[in-house]
């Protein structure tokens, strides 16, 4: 943490002495804020960072009397720098997130990457060029699973779901076109379009298959959360009345050479030429808000075109599409001292020949320091698979943001 402190005061230190810029910190989880003397740019600096204790047990023969030798590890989970803000105009504004701790940047071992971590987690500029009507251009969250696009600083539990993991869309390199109107006093209607590389961040090589397009409609039938808590979980802003976000997503990856689409692994054959197939996503979900309660549910289906193996000219199997369904469900209850207590089940259904079903049960345990910002998370999950072991894990997590 030094040496990101070191290199923020020096980028700081400089700003001021040549720009005669104003630099603030309003408080504990605001940031550092940067505004020039002009007002022609901003800037807020974030450093965030999670250490993770995880427990793990198999349980032979779903046996909770018969263990296996546990497995215990801590290490840092996520340890991330943000900046964001806006340039010339309020009207455009940008975000650059970069992931520096060994376990969130890896997956980078292939030409594929250019062989190198992937760091640059999100790197885009919007434009609001037209009263409710916006551009986005770069490396971006794709409109998905509702849990893959709220901040994993802001989650309800440790960390997201099995469904996540297996059909999430992720992060992808594009253009998203986004709307929003309102009908009436209090509903609202948002539509997003995006046009993406369908192979997820960091890809450097050319374009194994064709491009993505992925179409967005939500509605909040109540109107807004308090402080976006539409994409925040846990009930961290007690809403007086009842919120509810209700969100469809549909995403067609055309020639799509990763076994998830934007995630995993290429698909190659023997001689080394790259296969892909059409990927058809499907995501629902729903956040609900009231008081100390949130509820959350989301639906996932992925499917390929002519099935999820592939065979080379030989017959021979040479990858797996991961296709299937997914539920998960996660209901919180938040207590007046800000403490929570969380359950989530998640529901997975992967396609024959492409893994087996599980079902996992996870119950947290949340103490809320100064929100999200500041947070002792734990939780314990015991997950049932077919025809293999069951297992149950044990997570504690201390979530810092400045």
């Amino acid at each position: 943490m030094r040496l990101y402190f070191s290199v923020i005061m020096l980028v700081l230190s400089t700003l001021s002495a040549e720009l005669h810029a104003q630099i603030t910190a309003p408080k504990f989880g605001s940031g550092l804020r940067i505004m020039a003397q002009d007002s022609s740019f901003s800037m807020k600096i974030g450093i965030r960072f999670q250490t993770l204790f995880l427990g793990e047990n198999n349980l032979i023969e779903d046996d909770f009397g018969d263990l296996s030798e546990g497995d215990a590890r801590v290490f840092i989970r996520r340890s991330r720098l943000k900046f964001n803000g806006f340039a010339v105009n309020p009207k455009f504004t940008y975000k650059l997130e970069l992931a520096l701790s060994n376990r969130d940047n890896g997956g980078g071992n292939s030409a594929n990457f250019s062989n190198a971590a992937n760091i640059v987690l999100d790197a885009w500029s919007e434009w609001n060029f037209y009263k409710n009507l916006s551009v986005r251009v770069g490396q971006m969250k794709i409109p998905s699973n509702r849990e893959r696009v709220i901040s994993s600083g802001n989650l309800q539990f440790v960390d997201r779901s099995r469904l996540n993991s297996r059909f999430t869309l992720d992060r992808d390199i594009g253009v998203f076109l986004r709307h929003h109107h309102k009908l009436g006093d209090t509903f609202i209607l948002k539509e997003g379009f995006v046009f993406s590389s369908g192979e997820g961040r960091a890809i450097t090589a050319a374009n194994v298959g064709g491009a993505a397009f992925t179409f967005q409609l939500e509605a909040l039938p109540f109107g807004k959360f308090q402080s976006k808590g539409d994409y925040i979980g846990s009930a961290i802003k007690r809403e007086t009345k009842p919120k509810l976000a209700i969100q469809l997503v549909y995403d067609i990856n055309n020639q799509a050479g990763r076994e998830r689409g934007r995630g995993g692994s290429f698909i190659v054959n023997p001689t080394g030429n790259f296969i892909a197939s059409d990927l058809t996503n499907f995501h629902a979900d729903f956040h609900f808000k009231y008081q100390a309660w949130s509820v959350m549910g989301e639906y996932a289906n992925t499917s390929a075109d002519g099935g999820p193996r592939v065979f080379n000219e030989e017959d021979q199997l040479i990858g797996t599409y991961y296709t299937g369904s997914a539920v998960n469900l996660a209901v919180g209850y938040m207590f007046p001292r800000n403490w929570e207590i969380a359950a989530r089940w998640t529901d997975v259904r992967p396609d024959e020949f492409v893994a087996n079903d599980e079902i996992q049960y996870t119950l947290g345990l949340n103490k809320f320091v100064v929100g999200h910002k500041l947070k002792v998370q734990g939780d314990v999950t015991y997950r049932t698979i077919d025809g293999g072991d069951d297992e149950f894990f044990y997570r504690l997590q201390m979530d810092v943001h400045f």
